[in-house]
């Protein structure tokens, strides 16, 4: 192989280099969530009396108040290896997997309780028995189960299996999460992958299994890969129309940024059209390459899942999907550059201003860049009080650029801390006044009625809430009516008016 000549780049193909470098670090995904995050093969996350469970292998157990800070959570009775937990009526239902001497002979056993809260006197964790297993000889390895009921007919399912063979699919009974019957041969599904699990949108049943290595910390290839079929017994096809079976599996996430190997999808669905995912990354490397869980927000295109990023810091304009307006303060503004002045006509074969302007004219311009507006310039003639807010066609005036930040020390909810929201390069701050109105505060002070909860819907758009009103238990969200306002109103999913789309300016 020949030496590597390296020569320096032109100054353009650096400039274009280090773009795309920013644009890259930009969109890529990092570790969110606060507190105690490590953890390997995390379940499903389960809500029980108001908080969050999950669990992984070796019998690691996180619980959280909110869904934003973990802590370590008390080990339940039986571990193993990558367990999945669903709750049916009254009963939670935790399956594990456990090795029996050398892969692939191996067993999944589920233990089941009412309650998830240790402090609960219904916190009673019963063995089950075994549902699924291997002998080691057949191409199959019995582990990372997980669990699936129907939405359509309310059926329980359990995928499970590794790179030791196949990925197989087996029926349970829904009143005792117990094998339907354990003689019934399981169906094949999918091949070279793992830590699967089936979910179900608009007609078609998704298989989202786990390819590459894992186990190695940042050397890990560990990547999620999804098939869709009509049935739930398959056949599981990806985007080119090659079976899972095959090996088939259209990418849904892999490594980016900080983090990699991400594994073990779990779905949460929140409802009212926002559906998240958790995952695990097999290394955070701002985590000294431990093993973490995330929780980022689902989205769907063209019938197929979309892992959508956390939301990043930074200055944006807000516009309304219905209206096609954005919010700002309700202030005279004050156009970019200032106040067209019209400029002498320039004489030419055509006539005076026959060159549409290019020369002089009203359509001509100032000549050079626009820098943008100085903020500090043209509050000067805002009120020093609260302001009004409402709606208006966007034109790049300082009155329409919200700067977006977390808050720290206010708690979050599932997969996010709280945010502020005020006027870029000021501190007048969005908030919610005592008669339900948005209005904008001259200053932060850090109350429920200033901070704000940001979600992100499946079609991509986002859904704007005060905490003030999750705290009463109320589905309140920022709502464009008409082409010029903006309200709080109960949030409606199939309403575009509390729809927004975050552009950067």
């Amino acid at each position: 192989m020949k030496p590597i000549q390296h020569t320096q780049p032109s100054p353009l193909v650096r400039t274009i280099l280090l773009f795309l470098i920013f644009i890259t670090l930009w969109i890529q995904p990092s570790s969110a969530l606060d507190g105690q995050i490590q953890i390997h093969d995390p379940s499903t996350i389960a809500l029980c009396d108001g908080k969050f469970y999950t669990y992984g292998t070796g019998g690691t157990t996180l619980v959280s108040d909110d869904g934003w800070t973990w802590s370590r959570g008390v080990t339940p009775p039986r571990r193993g290896m990558a367990p999945d937990i669903i709750h049916i009526g009254d009963r939670y239902y935790l399956y594990i997997a456990a090795n029996i001497g050398a892969q692939p002979k191996a067993a999944i056993n589920m233990i089941s309780s009412k309650s998830l809260n240790p402090d609960s006197p219904d916190y009673k964790w019963e063995e089950c028995g075994v549902v699924a297993s291997s002998d080691g000889v057949e191409f199959c390895n019995a582990i990372d189960p997980g669990l699936f009921l129907d939405p359509t007919d309310g059926k329980l399912w359990m995928v499970y299996g590794s790179y030791f063979g196949y990925i197989r699919l087996v029926q349970l009974d829904p009143r005792t999460g117990k094998r339907i019957d354990p003689n019934d041969k399981p169906i094949d599904i999918a091949i070279n992958c793992e830590a699967s699990v089936m979910i179900y949108h608009d007609g078609w049943y998704y298989l989202l299994a786990t390819h590459g290595s894992c186990c190695r910390g940042a050397d890990s290839g560990y990547n999620i890969r999804v098939g869709r079929a009509r049935k739930v017994t398959g056949p599981f096809l990806d985007h080119t129309g090659l079976d899972m079976l095959e090996g088939g599996g259209k990418l849904f996430v892999g490594s980016g940024g900080r983090v990699i190997g991400p594994g073990h999808f779990g779905l949460i669905d929140l409802g009212d059209g926002v559906q998240k995912f958790s995952c695990h990354y097999e290394a955070d490397l701002d985590r000294g390459g431990a093993s973490v869980i995330d929780i980022r927000p689902l989205l769907w295109k063209d019938g197929w899942p979309v892992a959508g990023d956390h939301f990043k810091e930074g200055t944006y304009q807000i516009e309304s999907v219905r209206t096609g307006t954005t919010i700002e303060l309700a202030v005279e503004g004050v156009p970019v550059g200032g106040r067209r002045v019209r400029g002498p006509r320039p004489a030419g074969p055509g006539g005076p201003g026959a060159d549409g302007g290019g020369g002089g004219g009203i359509f001509a311009g100032q000549g050079g860049v626009i820098p943008s507006q100085d903020v500090a310039q043209v509050s000067t003639s805002w009120p020093a009080g609260n302001i009004d807010i409402r709606m208006s066609n966007y034109l790049c005036q300082a009155q329409q650029k919200w700067t977006i930040t977390s808050v720290t020390n206010v708690g979050g909810y599932l997969g996010s801390p709280y945010f502020k929201i005020t006027i870029a390069g000021t501190d007048r701050t969005l908030a919610v006044d005592e008669d339900g109105e948005l209005v904008a505060l001259p200053a932060f002070s850090g109350g429920p009625e200033q901070l704000w909860r940001l979600d992100q819907l499946t079609d991509g758009t986002w859904r704007i809430m005060p905490k003030f009103a999750l705290a009463a238990k109320e589905s309140l969200a920022i709502s464009a009516i008409g082409n010029s306002f903006a309200t709080i109103a109960k949030f409606d999913p199939t309403s575009a008016k509390q729809r927004w789309i975050l552009k950067t300016p």
